[in-house]
């Protein structure tokens, strides 16, 4: 049922596209980052953004260090109350992807005066039960009138010093393991024209409302060497970011877990510009090897909400795979890392 959409006689465009297909390209965002005074460093600034990680770490005491994380976009759904719940659950995913705890949320709005409040109450509804579900708390936040929806969290977590998830320290030998299927992008997109199966769509809301919690605390039972979330830069963006230009990796293509329909629309050409800027981005560091068009578009795909994707220790792997189905994920083992070679990434069949 949509909540609040209708106002008078005016019907809300509510949905226009967004979550993190919304994001600025990768290209056009490190050429800007690359222009920023840096300033002296800090011996207690344990991650800042110079090494594109999901999230800053500071360190407060030997024992322990606050993450801090924000993410906010437009609606990618026409239900206010789930755009809430998927914004809130991206936005928290950072602080799982770092190893850490969730403690304090702040809401940030961008609202038309103009519209009905209602739909507002939906958005933040939604969005405080993830932050109580994650076991936070929701402390305040900030708004101010826009001419479109915005909405998204910053979030405050903690994690032991010598516990940070980095998402660059992954090593030869390592195991990826992915937490949930790719293809929210592209579903996203064909729904917005009608095009979208039904199971399909209801399985990326599924998947984009989904806590990366049990993921994490899953993983904090295992040796994982590395970690990040597979949001909007792609599942290959990510996963160049790990690489971090000293290692390369083997994917499996038949082993990636994709939602139900995201291929078939793939072929329909119901695709995103953001996939797009993904694949002018990192392209030239993947070599296809027969892959399908359907399947390079999913690999490229802007994901909302995405899974973790996990660089563990080959004699954990199996067990953790095994742990994390059990706990009822799609999670799949869908490459190795390897030392470094000419191909970053090459992407074939197992």
């Amino acid at each position: 049922m949509k909540r609040g959409l209708e106002m008078s006689s005016e019907k809300i465009v509510f949905c226009k596209g967004g979550g993190c297909t919304a994001k600025l390209g990768a290209q056009a965002l490190n050429r800007v980052l690359s222009l920023l005074p840096k300033g002296d460093p800090d011996p207690d600034l344990l991650v800042g953004y110079s090494s594109k990680d999901d999230a800053a770490v500071y360190r407060l005491t030997d024992e322990i260090a606050f993450v801090q994380t924000l993410d906010f976009f437009p609606p990618m759904v026409q239900d206010p109350y789930l755009f809430g719940q998927i914004a809130a659950a991206n936005a928290l995913s950072d602080i799982y992807a770092m190893g850490g705890t969730v403690k304090t949320a702040l809401n940030i709005v961008c609202f038309p005066e103009k519209w009905d409040l209602n739909i507002l109450g939906e958005i933040l509804r939604g969005g405080s039960e993830k932050v109580l579900e994650a076991g936070g708390s929701l402390a305040g936040g900030h708004s101010i009138a826009d001419s479109d929806v915005k909405y998204g969290l910053s979030v405050t977590g903690v994690v032991h010093p010598d516990h940070i998830w980095a998402n660059n320290t992954g090593r030869p030998g390592d195991r990826l393991i992915l937490t949930k299927a790719l293809g929210v992008g592209i579903l996203c997109t064909a729904d917005r024209v009608g095009e979208a199966p039904a199971d399909g769509m209801a399985a990326a809301i599924r998947s984009m409302t989904t806590l990366n919690k049990t993921a994490a605390e899953c993983c904090h039972a295992y040796e994982i060497h590395a970690c990040t979330d597979v949001t909007g830069f792609s599942f290959l963006g990510h996963l160049h970011e790990m690489m971090d230009g000293r290692l390369s990796c083997r994917i499996f293509a038949d082993q990636i877990p994709v939602l139900p329909g995201a291929m078939a629309c793939a072929d329909e050409f119901l695709l995103t510009a953001a996939a797009q800027r993904n694949r002018n981005h990192v392209g030239n560091y993947v070599r296809f090897d027969d892959i399908p068009f359907a399947m390079e578009e999913v690999l490229f795909d802007p994901q909302t909400s995405g899974g973790l994707l996990v660089a563990a220790a080959p004699g954990d792997a199996d067990s953790l795979l095994k742990d994390l189905r059990g706990r009822g994920l799609p999670a799949a083992m869908v490459g190795e890392i390897l030392a470094r070679e000419d191909q970053e990434i090459q992407v074939l069949y197992h």
